[in-house]
């Protein structure tokens, strides 16, 4: 037998070159070729977010909350042993609850951080239930109030291990209340954080001007948008996590606006026309097919991407093709799929009819811009015939301003009339958050741009005043009266802003408080009152003509394939504007005469 001494460096030496043998023979799997072909990077980040206030307790000897002033405190992310200062909560025969308030909406999920617990056990059960207002987080599932764990669970019950961590949901949410479930039993409690899920995005557009609420407002708008950019762009952080392609046009506008270009818009347009096979209707919507030309014309309009353009052009033609077969004889649209604009005009045949008619128009007009980049004139005079032969047919708007305003920004109705008959009658009543963003639109085409201000302070500002850190799905101004703010437990005598109204598939608690269709404004305000206007594809040409109506100033930036566009307007004594304006190499500036 014989004998090998080795001394301490010796045998590192041999623990290494077996573990250099080991790993030679298993491959890692960061480095295999196939997994990285089936995989992506995720370009969403992690961020732990402490609550803000304790906004209720549950009291009683039978269920008692101790120290919850402790949650609101910032400590390390690591269980100790030493456990000081908990938050106790102690179940001697009821669930002992507490409420959090993040402060803002947020997506993803919570982090619970527990020291000791009962000693016969090592694990405890608590219920977690998330909630974009206060009274959502306070509900039981079902009922009147309709809350619902529809496309994201937000209320479940989970296991708390002793002296370790466990994180739970995946949803959209401000408020968290935490049951501790075991009886006769309690739980030490380190910290509640909330983990924080979303794209670390620059904002390089901005807007700031004289009126602190319209700033709110453009700023809302944004991080509404950006908490539904997730792997892809969805429409809600809570419910309708999916790609809803029209849904998508205002988000778009917005992310040009904001951030620049981002491969989420791409990637979103991608995938819902890789999962529609023609003659399909995108989201089962014939509108919505529709959207999806209009939004790659506007995302190459802001970026000039030429080469992705390219990559949409085999099914942008058959699409085209199959447009046009659904024009009637009598020179009106007669789509198929499901007949939609927006919700509140869902149930009204005849503005549905104007607004598909109009938006057929606005499509195969946006259809022929781009085949003509694309090379394809023939295709792009059958489109300008279509659009033309559809002008033969003038629909009614039915009273809507939906409808009224997208025959306006077809060119079917003149602004300033539908403006004065319909768009402007009542203000902000009888809008969508939705479609207001168009409505918006139509009215600055009639020159109304001191409306569309008042307009926005008082129906997008009027989710402010209640608490909204985000914009909602849909919104009512009649649902204000009497109503209470969605932070608070709504006060005896007031209605619940959010489980006593909706509509349609949003009724109660199902509805929700983060919709990205809802962002109109942001882009709104940047186009029409820092008046950037975007002429030629990729922003190489940019008129400014800025529209301050009461406002005495504004500033602000805007994101362009060659750099930042900085401007300021100041609106001097006599009334006329002086413009300030700093554009990047590559983009001209045509100012107004």
């Amino acid at each position: 037998m014989k004998h090998f001494l080795l001394n301490r460096s010796g045998v590192v030496l041999l623990m290494f070159m077996q573990t250099v043998i080991m790993a030679a023979e298993i491959p890692s799997p960061l480095n295999d070729p196939e997994l990285k072909n089936r995989t992506k990077d995720d370009p969403r980040v992690r961020k732990y977010v402490l609550p803000k206030r304790i906004v209720w307790q549950s009291t009683g000897e039978k269920q008692a909350v101790e120290n919850p002033q402790t949650l609101l405190e910032a400590r390390s992310g690591q269980v100790t042993l030493d456990s000081h200062s908990p938050c106790v909560l102690r179940n001697n025969g009821a669930a002992p609850g507490i409420l959090l308030d993040f402060g803002q909406e947020l997506s993803g999920g919570i982090q619970i951080m527990a020291w000791t617990m009962d000693g016969s056990r090592r694990s405890v059960r608590v219920r977690v239930r998330f909630g974009e207002s206060v009274s959502e987080a306070m509900s039981e599932l079902g009922g009147e109030k309709n809350a619902t764990n529809d496309h994201a669970i937000r209320d479940e019950v989970t296991l708390v291990p002793w002296l370790g961590t466990q994180e739970i949901g995946n949803t959209g949410f401000r408020f968290v209340r935490i049951d501790l479930l075991e009886e006769n039993s309690y739980v030490e409690l380190k910290s509640i954080r909330a983990v924080f899920v979303y794209r670390d995005l620059e904002y390089r557009g901005s807007f700031t001007c004289n009126d602190e609420r319209l700033n709110q407002i453009w700023k809302v708008g944004a991080y509404t948008v950006q908490l539904n950019m997730q792997d892809y762009l969805w429409d809600g952080i809570k419910r309708d996590r999916l790609v809803w392609i029209g849904d998508m046009h205002p988000e778009t506008m917005t992310i040009c606006t904001v951030f620049g270009k981002e491969n989420i818009v791409p990637a979103s347009l991608d995938l819902v026309r890789d999962e529609t096979p023609l003659p399909n209707w995108m989201n089962g919507i014939s509108s919505y097919s529709m959207w999806w030309i209009l939004i790659n014309r506007a995302w190459y309009q802001y970026q000039g991407d030429s080469q992705y353009l390219q990559t949409q052009k085999d099914y942008l033609l058959q699409l085209l093709d199959l447009l046009m077969a659904n024009i009637s004889p009598d020179h009106a649209e007669h789509l198929g799929g499901a007949r939609f604009l927006d919700w509140p005009s869902s149930e009204n045949e005849k503005t549905i009819h104007a607004g598909l008619h109009s938006l057929l128009i606005m499509t195969l007009e946006a259809g022929a811009q781009m085949c003509g980049i694309l090379g394809e004139t023939a295709k792009q005079e059958q489109c300008l015939a279509a659009a033309q032969q559809l002008r033969q047919h003038v629909p009614d708007a039915g009273g809507s301003k939906q409808a009224a305003a997208l025959m306006v920004l077809a060119g079917l109705a003149d602004a300033a009339a539908m403006n004065q008959s319909v768009m402007a009658v009542d203000g902000a009543a009888r809008m969508s958050t939705f479609y207001g963003y168009y409505v918006l639109q139509a009215r600055a085409q009639a020159g109304d741009y001191q409306g569309c201000l008042d307009c926005i302070r008082q129906y997008w500002g009027a989710m402010l005043d209640l608490g909204a850190t985000t914009f909602w799905e849909d919104f009512n101004l009649e649902w204000t009266a009497n109503a209470g703010r969605i932070d608070e437990l709504v006060p005896e005598g007031k209605k619940d802003i959010h489980g006593d109204f909706g509509n349609y598939c949003y009724k109660g608690f199902r509805h929700s408080l983060c919709h990205g269709w809802a962002s109109g404004p942001t882009s709104w305000l940047t186009e029409h009152v820092l008046g950037i206007k975007v002429m030629e594809p990729g922003c190489k040409v940019i008129k400014i003509e800025p529209h301050l109506a009461d406002l005495q100033w504004a500033q602000g930036t805007f994101p362009t394939p060659q750099g930042i566009l900085k401007i300021k307007h100041t609106k001097q004594p006599d009334g006329t504007i002086q413009s300030e304006i700093e554009a990047p190499q590559g983009v001209e500036i045509i100012k107004p005469n």
